[in-house]
């Protein structure tokens, strides 16, 4: 069990908040945001706010943990510079896996938030600061690497990876053997035959890549 620091204030750290009081023996104490974003009223949830410059003076790193549940604006790349950041002061930062997910002693890195309903087979390893939102099918023989997103519903085959900064659309298929190439977005839907290339936008079925690239999303 964790004393665990949230950072942020809005849906996604609202809803980290109700699993880790619900599902996890871990103990939310405090939440907190870049001192610019400070609420007028310092609490949520019933729990201070701080700024996050100033964490480790009211909750120091030998004692407290983090966690980061964060959206995936930038393709990733928010997540990745406070993930770095937490980590710079010196913070442990958790996991947290649904009670209701299935695995099979899979590798887990940190700062990861696993939901309900995913099945993640055997021999697949998932990174750090991986987001598995509700009900996704994670394939065996597989490597999830790190500050990656998958919805909800996604159908992932055996023996694929998938490469830093992606983000996987509600409904994308991805065939077996393939490689998600960094800062790909796979679009709603989408069905993924032939492996991507690097910040590629991936719609359609099967999918084609766009025009636009990631690094303008």
């Amino acid at each position: 069990m964790a004393k665990v620091i949230v950072f942020g204030i809005q849906d996604f750290a609202e809803l980290a908040h109700y699993y880790l009081t619900n599902d996890s023996a871990h103990e939310v104490v405090a939440f907190c945001v870049n001192a610019q974003y400070l609420p007028e009223e310092r609490s949520f949830k019933g729990l201070p706010v701080l700024a996050f410059e100033d964490i480790a003076l009211h909750f120091p790193p030998s004692e407290y943990q983090f966690f980061a549940p964060m959206a995936p604006v930038k393709m990733n790349r928010l997540r990745e510079e406070i993930y770095h950041a937490i980590k710079a002061k010196g913070y442990e930062m958790i996991s947290y896996v649904s009670s209701k997910a299935t695995l099979f002693d899979n590798p887990i890195g940190d700062n990861c938030f696993i939901l309900e309903d995913n099945t993640i087979q055997p021999f697949t390893t998932i990174g750090n600061n991986v987001i598995l939102w509700s009900g996704n099918h994670i394939g065996h023989h597989s490597v999830i690497k790190d500050h990656i997103m998958f919805t909800s519903h996604v159908v992932m085959s055996g023996h694929c990876t998938i490469e830093n900064y992606a983000t996987l659309g509600v409904n994308a298929t991805i065939r077996d053997g393939i490689t998600i190439a960094e800062g790909t977005f796979v679009a709603m839907a989408a069905s993924i035959i032939k492996n991507t290339e690097p910040w590629g936008l991936y719609k359609g079925n099967p999918a084609v890549k766009s025009e636009k690239p990631t690094t303008e999303l």
